[in-house]
């Protein structure tokens, strides 16, 4: 099937041949169609599935064929919602490019940054706004952004959305918006939560599930390092030494250690970067764009990134902690081996991370490879994985009580 094939006009599959697209992808193939019936949808995708796609073009094309033609600021009539800064701007490139030869009008706004800009764009008019939550909700205080004639509402990335503490801020953005639309849910994972939420915004949607069976790319070579934690640092040293690893992209549990990771690394004379919430966003774009360019081979990221980083070419993944969800895992190394190129992703695991492994592997039901050649091997065998009641804790450092305060 090609993308002619799905309905699509003349300036959409132009633009989608300049990006070098030629076949439809299998959300793409199940959710253009309906979408374009004007259908509401609830997508289930993993990551680099290509659904940025699957409900940009049907916009793109059911706002061409009906353009504004009123007097004064144009509407905003499509509206995505997306949980993190380079997520939001990822799709608003995305829709730059797929309707570069319409005459539509987008632009994203997002926190971190001064809303003198965003404000500017809003007040010339747009038919596409991408918007991060809080930013979104401050703009619409302020009255530079009004909903009442939005027709689309896309739901990108439920699932982290919820896990980040966006649900409230998302009922309020939903309150304000016309019932009387087109709503599309897109989430990797479908807890019950989720589900609920998809039931009292979606009318009688098409259900798209994309490979549930195979959560993992499979262009993607899994392999794990049983690895101490005191030992992490200088394995993954020795491990970008190699030639192979030509953009590698390492995630940690937490900010603080991206920063650790990164500091240690440049110490050692590997260029590299840390991209996680706490960077001001003209921060984390000089570190994205330094790694999409190739100026910064390495670049440490904390999970909030995991999902909003769309880069070709990554060589390698390296889980420097292994994620507390094994959904996470997923997320994590969808991140190389995307649009059928090859990818390695390596995990680095200590005694009281079996638990998490254990869980990852049941996931994906399958058993990751180990490697046991290298300078810094865990003393204790796979065999002795640990149950997550059994995992270590840290011991508690008891300190004399201070003297009370004289005043």
């Amino acid at each position: 099937m090609c993308f002619k094939d799905l309905g699509l006009i003349e300036p959409l599959l132009r633009a989608v041949a300049e990006e070098g697209y030629t076949t439809p992808t299998p959300i793409q193939i199940e959710a253009i169609p309906p979408l374009l019936a004007g259908k509401d949808l609830l997508g289930c995708a993993q990551t680099g599935t290509g659904k940025t796609a699957a409900f940009a073009l049907p916009i793109l094309q059911r706002f061409h064929a009906n353009q504004y033609k009123g007097e004064g600021t144009r509407p905003i009539r499509a509206l995505i919602i997306t949980p993190t800064r380079e997520l939001a701007s990822q799709i608003s490139d995305s829709f730059g490019a797929y309707g570069a030869h319409t005459r539509l009008r987008h632009t994203v706004v997002f926190g971190g940054v001064r809303q003198g800009p965003q404000a500017k764009a809003l007040k010339k008019g747009v038919d596409i706004l991408v918007a991060t939550p809080g930013r979104l909700l401050d703009l619409m205080g302020q009255k530079l952004i009004k909903l009442r004639g939005l027709e689309v509402f896309v739901l990108d990335e439920a699932d982290r959305m919820l896990d980040m503490g966006f649900i409230i801020d998302i009922r309020r953005i939903i309150a304000q918006i016309p019932e009387k639309r087109q709503t599309l849910l897109f989430s990797a994972t479908m807890p019950s939560a989720i589900q609920g939420l998809a039931d009292s915004l979606l009318n009688d949607p098409v259900e798209v599930r994309v490979s549930p069976e195979t959560p993992a790319a499979e262009t993607v070579t899994q392999s794990v390092y049983l690895v101490e934690w005191h030992d992490k640092q200088a394995l993954l040293e020795h491990l970008l030494t190699g030639k192979d690893a030509t953009r590698v992209l390492i995630f940690t549990r937490t900010k603080r250690g991206a920063d650790k990771v990164s500091d240690h690394l440049k110490r050692a004379g590997i260029k590299a970067d840390a991209i996680h919430s706490d960077k001001t966003q003209v921060a984390r774009e000089r570190a994205l764009a330094n790694f999409k360019k190739g100026k910064t081979p390495v670049l440490v990221a904390s999970d909030v990134a995991a999902r909003g980083i769309d880069i070709d070419n990554i060589s390698h993944v390296i889980n420097y902690d292994m994620p507390n969800e094994a959904e996470v895992y997923v997320h994590r190394i969808g991140r190389t081996g995307r649009a059928g190129t090859p990818g390695v992703a390596w995990s680095f695991c200590g005694v009281e991370e079996r638990y998490l492994l254990s869980a990852v592997e049941e996931l994906l039901d399958q058993t990751i490879d180990i490697i046991s050649e290298h300078p810094f091997p865990s003393p204790l065998p796979r065999k002795s994985q640990i149950s997550k009641e059994a995992a270590p804790t840290k011991k508690k450092h008891w300190r004399r009580a201070s003297r009370p305060r004289r005043f």
